[in-house]
């Protein structure tokens, strides 16, 4: 079998320069995207544990729309924009479409996602204290979700941001928890409300000794700074009851539910309570 070298160093091999053309590609779409504000929120269920038929609160999930009206998987470019100002108008679009909906039906209580870079960028910040302004009882439906790398990069502006938001009612989620670099003295001085134990440590849990240990000590950890602790990626029914067993607050994922761009208050379960 002919042996066939690596391209010289310093230059791409054609498998590397057409990922990087479908990457520019790609963001290049999800720019003119954003500026057409083509996008729509995916709502997912997040249950109690002791009430598992209706939701304590929805997820709120951004859904680029590009121009053939496909959903542009964020897979393929949220790695890319975290720290450039496209991630920081993605982040704007998020929240006015998770405010518009708490606007629209006064039931919902809804968590956003955020980069905590978001914190100092004046458009979010306008559109987050400009709609709460104008209606202090949205702030008490609304959660923000910071990821825990995020938080990490920036924790002394993380935590007076914290301070001043939930004086005026916003609660705030520590998202992906266990799944990065948590320095607990900072967990400490945060004082989130919840945190969401990351799905690498839920799923299969119910056949996985490791993971029951990991996740039973994230839980001992969020029990002792008083927060609520959500599991993340619940998929099946023993992986469900297992966490109920054990005295986890909240559960979210696919077994109770997909994310759905329908809003809760049109959807036939919705229509029947009311």
């Amino acid at each position: 079998m002919k042996n066939e070298s690596p391209p010289p160093a310093g230059r791409a091999s054609p498998l590397d320069f057409a990922i990087d053309r479908q990457a520019r590609t790609t963001l290049a779409s999800v720019r003119r995207a954003v500026e057409r504000r083509d996008a729509v929120l995916a709502f997912q269920p997040v249950v109690q544990s002791d009430c598992t038929d209706r939701a304590a609160f929805y997820e709120g999930l951004i859904r680029i729309v590009d121009e053939t009206g496909r959903f542009i998987p964020l897979r393929d470019f949220m790695p890319h924009v975290e720290t450039t100002e496209l991630g920081r108008r993605i982040d704007c679009l998020s929240l006015s479409l998770g405010l518009q909906a708490l606007i629209e039906d006064p039931s919902l209580r809804l968590s956003v996602n955020m980069s905590a870079r978001s914190i100092g960028y004046q458009d979010w910040m306008r559109v987050l204290l400009g709609t709460i302004r104008q209606d202090d009882r949205l702030g008490e439906r609304l959660i923000l979700e910071i990821t825990e790398s995020s938080a990490m990069t920036m924790p002394q502006v993380v935590g007076r941001f914290m301070y001043e938001l939930q004086d005026r009612g916003v609660s705030f989620a520590l998202d992906d928890f266990g799944a990065g670099y948590t320095s607990f003295r900072y967990l400490r001085d945060f004082c989130f409300d919840m945190i969401k134990i990351d799905g690498q440590f839920i799923r299969e849990i119910a056949d996985h000794p490791d993971n029951q240990i990991l996740t039973r000590a994230l839980q001992s950890i969020a029990r002792h700074f008083d927060m609520f602790t959500v599991a993340e990626a619940v998929e099946t029914a023993e992986e469900a009851a297992w966490l109920i067993e054990t005295g986890i607050d909240c559960m979210q994922g696919f077994y109770f539910g997909a994310p759905s761009i329908t809003p809760p208050r049109k959807t036939p379960h919705a229509a029947a309570q009311r």
